[in-house]
C-alpha cells in the first residue's frame, strides 16, 4: 500500500486527523483510517454471506418447482384445490358422489332435450295434420261448390249435397277418390282403369240414393220415389199446405226448387 513518506523515511501523518496519508493510484492523497476500513470490510463480508445464504435457500425452494413455467397458473390451481371440500376428492365415496351428480345432470339435460324435441315433433305433426285436413276439405268443398251437375240437376244447394255425399269422397295424394256405399272405389265408365271424376262419381252416388227423386229437380221422373201431387216427386206440381207442412225441411226445399206450388 503506497503511503506518503517523509524525507527521513517515516510515514507522513495528516496534521488534522493524525492518520497516515495514503496515495491513491490517481495521485490523490487522503488520510487512511485503518480501523474504519477494517470495520467496513467486516460489514461487507457479513452482508455478502447473508446474501449468499438467502440465495442458497431460495435455490433450494425453487428445486421443488422445477418444470413449472407459469407460476400464476400454478398458484391459481393451488387456490382452487384449497376451495374444494376436504374428502370430496380424497375418498372413494366423494368421487362417486361427484360422478353420480355429473351423470344425473347429463341425464336430465338429455331428457329435457328429448322432451323438447318430442313436443316440437308433435306440434309439427299436429300442424301438418290440420293443414292436410284443411286442404282436403277445401278440395272436397270446392268440388261440390263448383259442380255443374249440382247446379243443373239437383234441387238442393251444394252445401246440402256435401252433407249428403261429402263423406263418400276422400283425398289421396291431392286427388279425389270417390267411394261406393260399401267403401269400394268408384271407377270411371269411360276412362277405364281410373277412378271416376267428381261429376261422374256424384251422378253415380245420386243414382244409388233411394230417395233420389226428392233431390233431383223436376223432370217428369217417375218410379219408386215419384208421387203425383204428393210429398215426393213434386217438381212443377201443386201440393197442399198440409202436405207441405208435413214434409221434412229438406223435402220442402227440394219441392220449392223443383217448382212445386203450395195451395191452401
Amino acid at each position: 500500500m503506497p503511503f506518503k513518506m517523509n524525507a527521513d523515511g517515516t510515514i507522513a501523518i495528516d496534521a488534522d486527523k493524525k492518520l497516515p496519508i495514503f496515495i491513491h493510484a490517481d495521485g490523490r492523497e487522503a488520510p487512511f483510517d485503518a480501523d474504519t476500513t477494517v470495520a467496513n470490510i467486516s460489514r461487507l463480508n457479513g452482508e455478502a454471506k447473508s446474501h449468499r445464504e438467502r440465495a442458497e435457500a431460495a435455490e433450494g425452494k425453487l428445486k421443488g418447482f422445477e418444470g413449472i413455467e407459469d407460476g400464476e397458473a400454478a398458484r391459481q390451481a393451488l387456490e382452487t384445490m384449497k376451495n374444494i371440500k376436504a374428502g370430496d376428492l380424497t375418498t372413494a365415496a366423494g368421487v362417486q358422489v361427484i360422478k353420480d351428480a355429473a351423470a344425473k345432470s347429463a341425464n336430465e339435460a338429455v331428457a329435457a332435450a328429448t322432451r323438447q324435441a318430442a313436443e316440437a315433433l308433435k306440434a309439427a305433426t299436429d300442424q301438418n295434420t290440420k293443414l292436410t285436413s284443411d286442404l282436403n276439405n277445401h278440395i272436397v268443398g270446392g268440388s261440390f261448390a263448383s259442380s255443374k251437375f249440382i247446379a243443373e240437376k239437383l234441387a238442393i244447394p251444394a252445401d246440402i249435397a256435401q252433407k249428403f255425399f261429402g263423406d263418400r269422397f276422400k283425398v289421396d295424394g291431392g286427388k279425389l277418390v270417390p267411394m261406393n256405399a260399401d267403401g269400394t272405389p268408384i271407377f270411371s265408365a269411360t276412362d277405364h282403369g281410373n277412378h271416376a271424376g267428381f261429376e261422374e262419381a256424384l251422378q253415380v252416388m245420386v243414382g244409388q240414393y233411394a230417395n233420389k227423386d226428392m233431390i233431383l229437380k223436376g223432370s217428369g221422373a217417375s218410379g219408386g220415389g215419384a208421387q203425383g201431387g204428393g210429398a215426393g216427386g213434386t217438381g212443377g206440381k201443386s201440393i197442399t199446405r198440409a202436405q207441405f207442412d208435413a214434409m221434412p225441411p229438406m223435402e220442402r226445399q227440394a219441392a220449392m226448387k223443383g217448382g212445386a206450388t203450395v195451395t191452401e
